[in-house]
This record gives C-alpha cells, sequence and structure tokens, in this order.
C-alpha cells in the first residue's frame, strides 16, 4: 500500500492495519521528511486519544491529515504504532 500527497509516495508498506475503512500504515514506513507533528488531539470512543501530522510536498503542506493513538485503548492495541490518512492523502 502506498500514501501519496502532491503526486509523491509519503507512507509504503505491505503490512498495513484496515480499521474503520482507514489503512493504518507503520511508523517506520513514512518518509519522515514530509511530517510535522501538530497540535490537534481529537478522541474516539474505542480507540483513544488521536495526535496528528501535517504533511508538506514541494511546499503544499495538508494540515492535520494523518493521524495516530500514541496510546490506543486495548480494543486498538493493534493500531499503536500506526499512522492513518484522510483530507486527500491517496490510498492506493
Amino acid at each position: 500500500m502506498k500514501a501519496m500527497w502532491n503526486n509523491v509516495v509519503i507512507a509504503e508498506s505491505n503490512s498495513t492495519e484496515i480499521i474503520d475503512g482507514n489503512h493504518y500504515f507503520p511508523f517506520d514506513s513514512l518518509k519522515s521528511e514530509y511530517f510535522v507533528k501538530t497540535e490537534l488531539t481529537t478522541v474516539c470512543g474505542w480507540k483513544g486519544k488521536a495526535n496528528y501530522y501535517s504533511v508538506t510536498v514541494d511546499g503544499k503542506t495538508n494540515k492535520d491529515c494523518a493521524w495516530y493513538y500514541a496510546e490506543p485503548n486495548d480494543a486498538a492495541s493493534k493500531i499503536k504504532g500506526m499512522v492513518a490518512f484522510w483530507n486527500g492523502i491517496d490510498i492506493q
């Protein structure tokens, strides 16, 4: 699986987890030069507190387009150390 933004691969992995229709990519599959942590957090009732990244490629930024659960609830433990995408990130 590949995550792409602005025609550039920002993450690539043969082992994603699918939860709620989203592919979660392992942290080590991210091209870290494109990612910056943001201050945004949200809470999912069954997964826990999510933190976010913005992605910048070729001078264009997609704000808060990637999220992860640093300490997911037990029900979502298999996505610890994994990142999912939305807001125009193309998953192929």
